[in-house]
């Protein structure tokens, strides 16, 4: 085999991938969740009204695709639906924290977690759970929120 060849296709094939915006991750991109029922349903509706852009970056090809993650950026904003309820939240859980730090932002509730390199954020009153994590790269990394908030106010309904 003409291993000359071989890296100038590669090199070509990654460049026209990089240039049609269809990036795949290099660890393969956030893990899908497994929602069921209404959860599922309502993660499909949010992910076909997820923006364009995130934080001001451009959102990325995943692979695998699933109607559960969406990326935006490099290093990348991650996000998934569907995920279960964060410990911190549910009460009889070892970490459960009712005084857990929270933010609204244009009328979603987020849980804020500190994380070694950025912020995890996930919702705190919806009929699915989106969590979204930022890369401290973006600091400050709740600027990612507002992006998010109409996709998530209009796709996922507050629990009832």
């Amino acid at each position: 085999m003409n291993t000359s060849y071989s890296r100038a296709s590669f090199a070509v094939t990654v460049a026209v991938l990089a240039a049609a915006g269809c990036v795949a991750m290099d660890d393969g991109g956030p893990a899908a969740p497994s929602p069921s029922g209404k959860a599922a349903a309502t993660c499909r509706s949010l992910h076909d009204r997820l923006p364009k852009r995130v934080d001001g970056q451009q959102r990325i090809t995943l692979d695998p695709v699933s109607k559960y993650t969406a990326a935006w950026g490099d290093p990348a904003i991650e996000l998934r639906c569907g995920v279960p309820r964060p410990e911190k939240l549910s009460p009889g859980s070892e970490h459960y924290n009712p005084t857990a730090e929270a933010a609204e932002v244009n009328g979603v509730s987020w849980l804020l977690e500190k994380r070694d390199d950025g912020y995890r954020f996930t919702t705190t009153d919806r009929a699915a759970n989106v969590e979204l994590t930022v890369p401290g790269t973006y600091a400050p990394e709740i600027d990612a929120l507002p992006d998010m908030a109409k996709a998530v106010r209009t796709s996922v309904p507050v629990r009832s």
